[in-house]
């Protein structure tokens, strides 16, 4: 059996039958082009993408993958053993805060904004020569190879891109002409970064009882409060929710406002940081707490539409952040298999011992179902964005399950990935430790998995009916993937069926409410299982790799508990899943059958 790509062959052993001691410790995927790697990525995008598109940034993501797999991998080591610092006064006594980063940090933003400029993609022209704006597809798949070396910075990068689609979206032409040009910029010395200050004392979720206040003076809005949590807490330009002085309560009386970090004359606006926050992971990426004394800002949008407008950039951040939880378990699967092609234990590789191989069942199939999910919901997007009335309802279901399921995994597979490498992935030499302290984030940032099952299923579902229009979806997908085996269509669509069920009956009372997460993850289960047999279905027709038809089954499988237990079925799709050679489409259906 071999790996999924091409990986260090297995140490050979001596004539005394041992491993010579240079060569016990496996090694892991630094060196390996991270695109390169990731053949399942590159059958979606084929799926997906327009032909020009997809033959216009396919040498720009091998680029990348090649950058990710080593100088952006050795950065991110080297950023997160350094944290920035907090400087707070100048030589000369001047109340100025700044943050001091160390090199490596500053190298890993050269990469992102400008060698790639993946902040500016789905907002200006031109960025790596493409004439328009890229499809969202076309940016999250450069932000998914990113993010398999670097985490952190993915943060200030992805909301830079939605604070710019805000601003574009309600701000006035005056704020637009302020903002936007330097916020879409590559060149280093015009682009301003941008952010968004939610969370304050009271916490991050229950948004209505923020007490930040805003006060127009004659000329200018002006903030005085604090906020308790800023990640990328020094960019150019914060979007800040806050409470107009004549304001009601609750979530109605928030505002949006623009606040930059430096005023028009280049003087620094009157707030402060007040601390950094020693972090558990995204160690690279300053988080910190902010005091406003009367900060100079700017209205965006309506003023009695503030946090209906927020919500814009925390859904896109929310599946920006299912896209970094697939990119972060890719990387966790890609480790794990390096050590159990390399490792020899009890005289044979991890890889040929059986129980091994059904750990690593466990690590594939939320990593593949994130991908799947990933690639489907940007390309939804991408319809919703052109006026599809269903696609927006789609949409507006898929969003909080891939933040909800997806981030949830990813800590599982992270902490999975680190016990095949063993005591060697818990040390601070390899990037085991440091994609598990990441992975926590995910089920914090943008709302913690409650407050997303909750939209999912009690919003999404029960005030929109958003759920029906995924089921619709989904049975069109199933519809036009001509060559699933029937038994494997009937459970997808009785899945899909039980699973819409299950949300309306949760959304129905307000007990049901304690289903909410339940009945998000068979949703997402349900869905993923179908997309993933629709892919293998559509790749093995055109003569390629069908794998996806089997992991569709063993999601419904072992995911979903739907259907019999066959432990010699599941042993033969182990083995296909773990080897390199592709499966031809006739070889799944006969499994399937």
């Amino acid at each position: 059996m071999t790996s999924a790509f091409s990986t260090p062959n297995a140490p050979a052993l001596d004539q005394a039958g041992t491993v010579p001691a240079e060569k016990l410790v496996a090694p892991d995927c630094r060196g390996l082009n991270f695109h390169t790697i990731d053949p399942a990525f590159s059958d979606l995008l084929a799926l997906r993408l327009p032909a020009e598109v997809l033959d216009f940034i396919t040498p720009h993501l091998h680029q990348l993958g090649q950058v990710a797999g080593s100088r952006l991998d050795e950065l991110a080591m080297a950023a997160d053993k350094n944290k920035p610092v907090l400087r707070t006064r100048t030589r000369f006594g001047a109340d100025e805060d700044w943050i001091d980063y160390h090199p490596s940090y500053r190298e890993m933003e050269k990469i992102g904004y400008t060698d790639f400029g993946i902040h500016a993609m789905s907002r200006a022209k031109g960025v790596l020569g493409w004439p328009t704006r890229y499809l969202p597809l076309a940016k999250y798949a450069f932000q998914y190879l990113f993010v398999q070396a670097e985490f952190g910075l993915m943060c200030p990068i992805s909301v830079t891109d939605s604070s710019t689609f805000l601003i574009e979206r309600y701000g006035d032409e005056e704020l637009k002409a302020r903002f936007l040009p330097g916020m879409t910029s590559t060149d280093p010395s015009k682009l301003l970064k941008g952010t968004q200050f939610m969370t304050e004392r009271t916490g991050g979720s229950d948004i209505g009882t923020n007490r930040l206040q805003a006060v127009h003076d004659g000329q200018h809005w002006r903030l005085t409060g604090d906020k308790w949590f800023c990640s990328a807490v020094d960019a150019d330009v914060a979007l800040v929710l806050a409470r107009p002085a004549d304001g009601p309560d609750g979530t109605k009386g928030l505002a949006l406002f623009a606040v930059p970090r430096r005023l028009d004359d280049g003087s620094r606006n009157t707030y402060r940081i007040a601390r950094l926050k020693d972090k558990m992971g995204t160690r690279s990426m300053p988080s910190g707490e902010v005091l406003f004394e009367g900060a100079v800002a700017y209205l965006v949008g309506d003023i009695h539409q503030g946090l209906k407008q927020m919500l814009d950039q925390v859904n896109l951040s929310r599946l920006s952040h299912g896209v970094r939880a697939a990119a972060m378990m890719r990387r966790c699967w890609n480790e794990a298999m390096v050590v159990s092609n390399y490792r020899i234990a009890f005289r044979r590789r991890l890889i040929d011992h059986p129980l091994h191989r059904r750990q690593l069942m466990k690590l594939l199939l939320p990593t593949e179902q994130a991908l799947s999910m990933f690639v489907h919901a940007a390309d939804v997007m991408q319809r919703a964005d052109s006026g599809d009335l269903r696609a927006q309802l789609e949409l507006r279901m898929l969003t909080p399950l891939f933040k909800f399921r997806a981030c949830r995994d990813n800590v599982k597979v992270a902490t999975g990935a680190m016990e095949v490498r063993g005591g060697n992935g818990y040390i601070e030499d390899f990037v085991n430790e440091r994609l598990i302290r990441d992975a926590h984030i995910g089920v914090l940032w943008e709302g913690t998995s409650n407050i997303n099952a909750l939209d999912a299923v009690q919003r999404a579902a029960g005030k929109e009916g958003a759920h029906n229009a995924l089921a619709e979806s989904m049975a069109d997908w199933l519809r036009l993937s001509p060559g699933i085996p029937a038994p494997l269509l009937d459970r997808l669509s009785t899945a899909i069926e039980e699973a819409r069920v299950l949300m309306d009956q949760s959304a129905a009372t307000l007990e049901g409410e304690v289903d909410s997460r339940e009945a998000a993850s068979r949703m997402y289960h349900a869905v993923t299982a179908a997309l993933l047999a629709g892919e293998g279905a559509r790749v093995g027709q055109q003569g390629g790799d069908a794998r996806r038809l089997l992991i569709s089954r063993q999601v419904l499988r072992h995911r979903l508990q739907s259907g019999e237990k066959n432990v010699q079925r599941d042993n033969q799709i182990e083995m296909l899943l773990l080897q390199s050679d592709p499966v031809p489409l006739a070889l799944a259906q006969s499994l399937l059958s």
